[in-house]
């Protein structure tokens, strides 16, 4: 009973920072159009319109959050490894989708629109800030939905989910 006990709190707090970490990507996002401190660099990314490649993607993603995903391991070991693994499967998921969406966003099966793709696409300042879901966009009323299959994506040469820049 113990170590399904253990486990439980495992997965409940992988859970729990899988959708902590989406929430946290969302308001960041938000922030960087309000700041022009903080959303220098992305003002940069808005004029590039391209991502920096999954690997480095996800290494800014570690690097900013890395004390946050350590925090649980001070409550138990099984609530930080949980944490930790939720933060850390968070941050690859929206690297790779972060990078998909600026190179092959019809791969996006799991959202009905790729909220990414449409911000730069659109140049929407006040609506679709999610990277890897749509679903604090739904939430907080940002979520501005647009018929985004045109002609422009649908002519595009068919890529496997892989086929995208890692580095």
């Amino acid at each position: 009973m113990l170590l399904l006990a253990k486990l439980s709190i495992g997965i409940a707090c992988f859970v729990l920072a899988f959708v902590f970490a989406s929430l946290v990507e969302y308001w960041l996002h938000r922030l960087m159009h309000v700041s022009p401190r903080i959303g220098k660099r992305h003002r940069d990314h808005h004029r590039r319109n391209e991502g920096q490649g999954v690997l480095w993607e996800f290494r800014d993603y570690v690097a900013g959050s890395c004390l946050v995903m350590a925090l649980m391991f001070f409550l138990s070991w099984e609530a930080g490894i949980g944490w930790f693994m939720g933060g850390l499967v968070y941050a690859a998921f929206s690297a790779y989708a972060h990078q998909l969406q600026h190179e092959n966003p019809t791969k996006c099966f799991w959202m009905k629109m790729p909220v990414h793709y449409v911000h730069h696409k659109y140049g929407m300042w006040h609506h679709n800030f999610g990277l890897a879901v749509d679903w604090w966009d739904r939430v907080f009323g940002t979520y501005q939905p647009v018929e985004w299959l045109t002609p422009e994506e649908l002519q595009q040469p068919e890529r496997g989910y892989l086929q995208l820049r890692w580095w």
